[in-house]
């Protein structure tokens, strides 16, 4: 057992199904210079191996692009439309990792994540939040990450100056990640 594993209290290693009924992938962005809408992401999923080495573990994730949800639907259907995220030819938006790696008590998972047809880097600042039993007799994990994007390098290039300066919709979009996944049976 390495070093790195004893600083991982209850750390399990093998393959992990995301529980989407127990996870969230949610956003913030500014809007009209002055507030932050969110919303979220309704249907995903993705694997998750956690590795012997941590450092050697991977994430694949795959988002429905339509079940965006920001509590209004008429923004909503913006949002999917050809100005946002032309849903209609670019259905999913996909994450891989490409490498992990300690950063004092937590980690940095490295990767690629592709919304539009437009593959960037980005790196996810992760949390882990635990190992442990379930009340179906499985065993679960829990993990926290947050990120920012720039939606333009996407893409996502739509401007929509205001009166007076400014933009409706910012640039910067800050992305938030609850994920608990369930062990896969051996």
């Amino acid at each position: 057992m390495t070093s790195t594993l004893r600083q991982i209290p209850g750390y399990v290693v093998g393959t992990w199904d995301i529980d989407a009924s127990h996870s969230t992938v949610g956003f913030a962005v500014r809007h009209m210079m002055v507030s932050k809408v969110r919303g979220y992401f309704r249907q995903f999923s993705g694997e998750l191996v956690t590795a012997e080495d941590p450092a050697q573990s991977s994430v694949t994730a795959s988002i429905d692009m339509d079940s965006i949800d920001t509590r209004q639907e008429q923004r909503d259907a913006h949002i999917r439309s050809a100005d946002f995220f032309d849903v209609g030819n670019h259905t999913v938006m996909d994450f891989r990792s490409t490498a992990v790696r300690a950063k004092g008590e937590d980690w940095l998972v490295e990767g690629e994540l592709t919304i539009k047809g437009i593959t960037k880097p980005v790196t996810l600042a992760l949390e882990l939040n635990g190992f442990g039993p379930d009340a179906y007799g499985g065993t679960r994990a829990g993990f926290s990450a947050k990120t920012e994007i720039s939606r333009k390098e996407f893409g996502v290039d739509i401007d929509m100056p205001m009166d007076g300066g400014g933009v409706v919709v910012g640039d910067k979009i800050s992305v938030e990640l609850e994920i608990e996944a369930v062990l896969r049976a051996a």
